[in-house]
């Protein structure tokens, strides 16, 4: 199914959640795979379509578009409280003392593991869109991380995806061809 351009640029984010105090609390895998367990759902029970995404050691980015849901803050709520509730009951179980760096005082919660609100940016244009998955995907090969030698062998990341390797992220849509993109690899070769 191709997309209708007049609902393409519809609800359609470029979001960073970020670890408070930018401590590297996503470097586990097991975090990594809360991230995308939670995306996963998201996109089966038809709330969401996610187009790209890379989770680094302390925030991740996503590129994704409501579908069921329409509220932006109710979205992305639902994602974070899952991760973090997660997150939590890992730490309860293997690490307190990490526990611990994410304690706060306040009324509705003891720890708080992320920035109160991730930051989203609507896109409206095809150049922009590229341009915020171009910065997404080389975020891992940037000096500053180095955690892969290409975008496309970091493996919590879509860039692999658009470089047409396996789709190891079936919560992936292409952000240009669609589920086609599936459907057409599926049957290919």
């Amino acid at each position: 199914m191709r997309f209708d351009f007049q609902y393409r640029y519809t609800s359609l984010y470029f979001t960073t959640a970020t670890v408070k105090d930018w401590k590297h609390l996503l470097k586990p895998d097991k975090y990594k795979q809360i991230i995308t367990d939670s995306l996963t759902f998201l996109v089966a029970e038809k709330s969401i379509s996610v187009y790209a995404f890379v989770i680094m050691p302390n925030h991740f980015h996503w590129i994704w578009q409501m579908q069921g849901e329409t509220e932006l803050a109710h979205v992305q709520m639902r994602l974070m409280k899952f991760v973090a509730q997660q997150i939590k009951i890992d730490l309860m179980l293997h690490h307190p003392a990490v526990l611990e760096r994410f304690k706060v005082t306040r009324r509705d919660r003891l720890y708080q593991f992320f920035k109160e609100k991730p930051l989203s940016v609507a896109l409206y244009r095809d150049e922009v869109v590229w341009q915020k998955m171009e910065y997404i995907h080389r975020n891992p090969v940037q000096p500053k991380w180095r955690l892969a030698p290409s975008p496309e062998a970091y493996l919590f990341s879509s860039a692999g995806f658009y470089a047409g390797q396996v789709n190891q992220w079936p919560f992936l849509t292409h952000f240009w061809y669609g589920d086609d993109w599936r459907d057409s690899a599926q049957t290919c070769c």
